[in-house]
């Protein structure tokens, strides 16, 4: 299951760029206008890629990253999305950010019942050996 959901940050990461970068950039070079006009500044894909990555490669803080990650996404999305919902403005941009809210609230949601169904398991699960550099 942690293989699952790392992939589904990954995922999750990647379509977050598209949506919020990729998307509306080539929306505003199709529209002659500059092209940072519609791009949603977002840090989250670096983060969820690191959680991703933590799931993958478990370390001594995996546990404690993944649940406060988890917590503060779903928290800040459940926030966002009642804002939201109390005088909805549906045009493209927004559409495109809802879809993507509850795709992370659903993943978040996934990630934090099983860290605290697996809890005990996962806390004492040994950390994922650090490969040395090769010398040379």
């Amino acid at each position: 299951m942690l293989r699952f959901l790392a992939h589904f940050l990954f995922l999750l990461a990647a379509w977050t760029v598209v949506i919020k970068y990729l998307f509306p950039m080539a929306y505003a070079w199709a529209e002659g206008v500059p092209i940072g006009t519609y791009v949603f500044l977002d840090f989250w894909p670096v983060v969820h890629i690191w959680v991703g990555w933590s799931l993958l490669h478990w370390q001594r803080y995996s546990y404690a990253l993944a649940l406060s990650v988890s917590v503060a996404e779903i928290v800040i999305v459940v926030t966002k999305l009642v804002l939201f919902l109390q005088a909805p403005a549906w045009t493209i941009w927004r559409t495109n950010w809802f879809i993507n809210k509850i795709f992370v609230l659903a993943c978040f949601a996934l990630l934090l019942g099983y860290l605290l169904v697996n809890a005990r398991q996962l806390r004492a699960r040994p950390a994922h050996p650090v490969r040395a550099a090769a010398s040379a």
